[in-house]
């Protein structure tokens, strides 16, 4: 008996998206920005494999990661596989790997595609593109000041305004006397109470403090009072070394003095991988529309190291196109779509292969020209062109092929410039 097959769907797989012409047009914009910035700064493109395995993050990026968020499987070969939620752990295993090679310190960036199993919302899917920029071997907060200014320049390059968006900042290090010393805490209230500051603003205010009693008892009202504060020193005190303190107020300061006064302490801000050692910080939308980050990142000095070499200090940050777009799209920044092609060559019929000897002609000047493959009536042809919004268009038939002149229209215009083969081409630019 024949079975009857299942439909297949239309739709892209859940979390992930297609991209049209029109899309990835806001794609490569993003993405042209971002190279040209990073690039500005002396920063240098890098790539790898969408595979890895699967211990490199369970070493670093955390059990919860790895068991609840990640794409991982066996190989035929019994490897354990994961396609990557992540950059930096396998940007510093490239870098331990070729350490005594590379000149230091290294500037680089990536645009990588990545994946997490995670319920989509408005600035989360489960496929992504995210840019990363890190430096290595610097120790000085030069280097936290320099990627926080190259991502500020990004947003500016973007078009954003200073109140469109705030950096916040905080460090791994004053999160650590917190639990150590200020709340004196349990290891394992430390793990919990750091993954219930993470989410704080993902859950109601009121299921924030059944869970905070439920994990400090009497110290919540303590914990309350870190989360209330402005200034990292109305808890510390004069501590302000060993609880880094010092290293939020000073790279605070060294922001403001380069004209980004956009930037705050923020208790909250606590980064979910294990992995960073310092400075971590945030860039939120002050729209409440889009309530996610742009784009986070911190200090990991003993990332590198866990390769069982020797250490090499690095900071940088990650940026999702997801929430960039959100973004974009919220204060009317995106760019209007226009294609590649400049021009659309229509043709009687029989004129086929001389449309086609004036597009070979035009490339060769450096112009990006559109064949009609088809016999249809010429006024069908050009709304083709014109659906597509290809800026000109052209007839070729017989009356061109014998004076060799050709009517050029500006289709957005509604205007039409006669000229000669050798002319066109500067119509066009």
């Amino acid at each position: 008996m024949e079975t009857k097959s299942k439909k297949l769907s239309l739709e892209p797989y859940k979390g992930t998206r297609d991209f049209y012409p029109e899309n990835q047009f806001v794609q490569n914009y993003i993405f042209g920005v971002w190279r040209k910035v990073a690039e500005s700064y002396g920063y240098l493109e890098y790539g790898a494999s969408i595979l890895e395995e699967t211990e490199l993050y369970r070493a670093k990026s955390g059990e919860e990661i790895v068991n609840e968020q990640t794409y991982s499987f066996t190989d035929r070969g019994g490897r354990d596989v994961t396609i990557r939620p992540e950059m930096t752990p396998t940007v510093a295993r490239m870098v331990a790997q070729k350490r005594r090679e590379l000149s230091f310190p290294l500037r680089w960036y990536s645009i990588p595609n990545l994946f997490r199993y995670e319920r989509p919302q408005r600035g989360r899917l489960r496929e992504h593109w995210q840019l990363n920029c890190d430096i290595f071997g610097v120790d000085s907060i030069e280097a936290d000041v320099e990627v926080i200014s190259l991502a500020y320049d990004m947003m500016k390059a973007f078009g954003a305004k200073d109140e469109n968006f705030q950096i916040k900042i905080n460090s791994r290090k004053f999160l650590n006397y917190l639990a150590d010393d200020y709340l004196q805490i349990s290891e394992e209230q430390k793990h919990k109470t750091f993954k219930l500051i993470d989410r704080m603003n993902k859950i109601s205010v009121e299921e924030f403090e059944i869970q905070g009693i439920e994990i400090l008892n009497e110290k919540f009202d303590k914990l309350k009072k870190v989360i209330s504060s402005k200034d990292p020193s109305d808890i510390a005190g004069d501590n302000n070394t060993t609880t880094g303190v010092s290293d939020i107020l000073n790279l605070i300061t060294s922001l403001k003095r380069k004209g980004i006064v956009n930037v705050v302490f923020d208790p909250t801000i606590m980064r979910g991988f294990d992995y960073y050692t310092g400075t971590v910080f945030e860039m939120y939308d002050t729209n409440p529309k889009n309530p996610r980050a742009l784009f986070g990142g911190g200090r990991y000095d003993d990332l590198v190291g866990i390769f069982g070499v020797e250490k090499v200090s690095g900071i940088g940050f990650g940026w999702g196109d997801v929430t960039t777009r959100d973004f974009l799209e919220t204060y009317n920044l995106l760019p209007q779509y226009h294609p590649p092609v400049q021009l659309y060559i229509a043709h009687l019929e029989g004129f086929m292969e001389e449309a086609n000897k004036l597009a070979d002609y035009l490339r060769k000047q450096g112009a990006n020209v559109e064949v009609d493959l088809t016999d249809r009536q010429v006024s069908k042809q050009i709304k083709t062109s014109d659906k597509e919004k290809i800026p000109f268009a052209l007839v070729v038939g017989e009356d061109e092929v014998k004076t060799g002149k050709f009517k050029v229209k500006n289709l957005a215009q509604s205007t039409e410039t006669e000229t000669t083969r050798d002319g066109i081409a500067a119509i066009l630019k």
